[in-house]
């Protein structure tokens, strides 16, 4: 089996998009999103100023070059490499998974639960599994969670290969109780600030410590030792490279774009072909598309699609008064998200991280 991951082309053959000022990429997203019926698909950049990392840098290269993330037949080989690859996993997301249920939503997600509460976009799309979305909108009444679609799954919950599923906080509570020493070595980082850096998908990158994984305990699913099973085979709530996207979510996600009659792209390269198929759709359907992102992406090549270079956490706030005008003075939600939201984008640390691990 050959599985590779995603790549970008870096060689266009169409131009760089024009330069815009901010002014002026307000007023093209704007009078993108006026009619309304407007579907988004976001990526990792939209959650950068919440202090996550995207994978890619502004030239579409992977930041860490060293990136192997681990493929979906890997998590789930029951021989003992597959248990050593769960080891790896589970313990590079125990020490990654705290960031990421304490980020916080940035001014982009609350610009676009506001879009969504003046029911300007009906329809949104995430590849991102923080939740962050989904806690943005939560300040809309009446607005629920089927409103967001998460392509590639959620880190909140966690489920055994026969289906048992547990939240996330507490499989993090019963790994925390299976491994004392991790979870002392966890407090005093987080005591000390010395956190390590954490990817989108809430892995971190622990090699510097010089630690092997193999003392490291994935606990046994309690659902399946009630049915006298031991099995320790868990997986989080998301697709993995590898992995397909459950027919129902490709599904729904085909329908988004068909219903709606313009697609609005934030914040991805669509290097995975689950995004990019859903700009293709759009263009086959003759929908009019448009790309806010920093640096190349995959659909540089795709003539339809208009392109601007710029992150959107510079201008969604005030795309959104352009778009709903008065009503986001007077609409108290919408004022009250358009309030809301951190600016906090990581920092430019490229040092390996350093902490003594535990014996």
């Amino acid at each position: 089996m050959r599985i590779s991951v995603p790549t970008i082309p870096l060689l266009s053959t169409r131009l760089p998009p024009p330069h815009r000022t901010i002014e002026e990429a307000v007023e093209r997203v704007a009078d993108f999103l006026y009619p309304g019926n407007v579907a988004i698909l976001t990526g990792a950049g939209v959650s950068v100023d919440s202090g996550i990392r995207a994978y890619r840098g502004s030239d579409g290269r992977y930041m860490n070059p060293n990136y192997k993330p681990l493929f979906y037949h890997q998590l789930m080989d029951e021989s003992e490499e597959g248990h050593a690859f769960r080891q790896r996993y589970w313990l590079r997301s125990y020490l990654g998974y705290p960031a990421i249920r304490e980020t916080l939503p940035n001014t982009t997600h609350f610009a676009l639960a506001a879009l969504q509460h003046a029911r300007v976009v009906p329809r949104l799309i995430t590849q991102n599994v923080d939740g962050l979305h989904h806690r943005a909108l939560n300040l809309a009444p009446g607005r629920q969670n089927t409103d967001i679609l998460e392509l590639h799954g959620s880190l909140r919950h966690v489920h055994c290969k026969y289906g048992h599923g547990v939240d996330r906080s507490t499989f993090q509570d019963y790994l925390s109780a299976a491994n004392p020493q991790w979870k002392a070595f966890a407090d005093e980082t987080e005591r000390t600030g010395n956190k390590p850096r954490t990817n989108p998908d809430g892995d971190v990158a622990i090699e510097s410590l010089g630690t092997s994984y193999t003392s490291f305990i994935v606990p046994a699913c309690t659902s399946c030792l009630s049915e006298k099973r031991i099995n320790a085979v868990h997986k989080p709530e998301v697709i993995f490279f590898g992995e397909s996207i459950p027919q129902a979510v490709k599904d729904r996600s085909y329908r988004d774009v068909e219903e709606a009659d313009r697609l609005l792209i934030i914040g991805t390269t669509l290097a995975t072909f689950s995004a990019f198929r859903l700009l293709r759709h759009a263009v086959a359907l003759g929908k009019p598309t448009l790309l806010l992102n920093v640096g190349p992406s995959r659909g540089d090549n795709v003539p339809e699609l208009e392109r601007i270079d710029m992150a959107s956490g510079l201008i969604m706030r005030d795309v959104v008064k352009a778009v709903l005008g008065f009503t986001a003075l007077e609409d108290p939600v919408v004022a009250g998200m358009l309030k809301s939201g951190i600016d906090k984008p990581p920092e430019d640390d490229t040092q390996p991280w350093t902490a003594e691990a535990p014996k």
